[in-house]
């Protein structure tokens, strides 16, 4: 690149190759993938294309030697060696970790306005989990249901008629596929601005901020899914009185189904342990003792929890960045992950289960089936915008209304670069 274009005036950090070879998790896949596959073909189990791709584009991603780029400075004459990623959409930490931080700057920086937003989030029965890890279109309709549901709490909220179609709210959904401890959880986090968007008597939009909802409001967003999730079901001929073998992943791909299943009940799906709990460590505390969590606006409904107590002050960009983080978070940590003497794995989570459990031991060929589990079937989005952000070309609202609406030209805020170097720097 030309000096005269880019001048670096100063170092602000120093960049530190990040060495995937050297981890517990690149160790356990590279020294186990070969088995993993050999078992499955011994016990007449196909392993699918993309879970395979997914494993071995994982132990490309970061070695110098699968491919780099050589940066180069005029100005200062440093030259910077950087190897090329995965890009995998699975389990791989540095990708999906990068692909968080961009989504989190852009959503603060281009789609929230200065607006008070909460994060609502639903997670289902068991029964549906396993169905939502391989159907789309299940997931596509259970999260239409979802976001109409919080749509309906809004517009209550702000007595506001479901028939004014003038009126719109707006969020950002994401789909996180697993729980703190790697076992399959399709499960939704949804950044909603607490409030909505009216057309005031000149015709422009302004932002009407609405209460928070009580639990009692939350309760009966958890009945209409519920209910409505139940109807769906129903029309899939997939209800109460289907017919249990009528498992059209099993059919077509029976380890994916065994994988799934294994992952969804916290078991291990094949090896001389199929069928067993996975290992656990912790305080023994008695869950008939322990109080379900009932905090402030929670609610949970035959298997239906939906939690909205978390909110984010408006303006308040940097605490806004680290929920959206949170929300789109990759599904392992390689620093929670560590190797045990006698070759185990001991996976620390990052909060304390009810009845005790601080950390889960997976051995490696059962880790391993977890992160199969994870690997994509096709690319599915993994983050979804309602309402407000998906209508393009709405008009800018005035500058005293909390901002414009989602998407519009007047949410775009200029202060990205030095503020988020800065944080960066600071590890915001």
């Amino acid at each position: 690149m030309s000096g005269e274009s880019f001048v670096v005036c100063e170092t602000t950090c120093e960049y530190r190759p990040r060495r995937p070879e050297e981890t517990v998790l690149y160790g356990v896949v590279a020294g186990n993938l070969e088995t993993f596959l050999a078992r499955q073909r011994e016990r007449d189990r196909l392993v699918p294309r993309f879970v395979e791709r997914e494993l071995r584009s994982f132990l490309e991603c970061g070695i110098l030697a699968n491919g780099f780029l050589r940066v180069h400075c005029d100005a200062c004459r440093l030259d910077r060696v950087v190897p090329f990623s995965c890009k995998c959409r699975g389990f791989c930490p540095s990708c999906c970790g990068r692909r968080m931080a961009d989504t989190a700057a852009h959503l603060v920086d281009h789609v929230f306005p200065d607006a008070l937003v909460r994060q609502w989030v639903l997670s289902v029965p068991f029964a549906l989990r396993y169905r939502l890890a391989y159907d789309p279109t299940l997931v596509r309709d259970v999260l239409q249901i979802w976001v109409r549901a919080v749509f309906a709490s809004i517009r209550r909220r702000a007595g506001i008629l479901a028939s004014n179609r003038r009126a719109r709210c707006g969020a950002v959904t994401f789909i996180q596929p697993f729980s703190n401890a790697l076992n399959l959880d399709p499960h939704f986090h949804t950044l909603a601005l607490d409030g909505i968007y009216v057309e005031g008597d000149r015709g422009q939009l302004v932002f009407q901020h609405v209460s928070p909802p009580s639990n009692a409001e939350v309760a009966r967003v958890a009945d209409r899914i519920r209910r409505s999730v139940a109807r769906l079901m129903e029309r899939r001929g997939l209800g109460l009185q289907a017919d249990p073998g009528a498992d059209t992943l099993r059919q077509a791909e029976p380890l994916l189904a065994e994988l799934y299943g294994a992952s969804v009940s916290g078991r291990v799906a094949t090896g001389p342990r199929a069928g067993r709990r996975v290992a656990r460590v912790g305080d023994a505390v008695d869950v008939e003792e322990c109080a379900l969590p009932s905090g402030r606006c929670c609610a949970a409904v035959a298997g239906y929890s939906v939690h909205a107590g978390v909110s984010v002050p408006a303006r308040d960009r940097m605490r806004l960045e680290r929920l959206a983080r949170y929300a789109g978070r990759p599904p392992l940590a390689s620093e929670r992950l560590s190797l045990l003497p006698d070759g185990s794995l001991l996976y620390r989570l990052k909060h304390r289960w009810r009845d005790g459990t601080t950390h889960v031991i997976y051995e490696s060929l059962e880790l391993i089936e977890r992160l199969a589990a994870r690997a994509p079937a096709e690319v599915q989005p993994h983050k979804i915008f309602r309402g407000a952000r998906a209508g393009i070309g709405l008009p800018a609202s005035d500058s005293s209304s909390g901002g414009g609406p989602i998407g519009s030209a007047s949410c775009m805020l200029p202060w990205r670069s030095r503020e988020r170097e800065n944080r960066c720097r600071q590890g915001e």
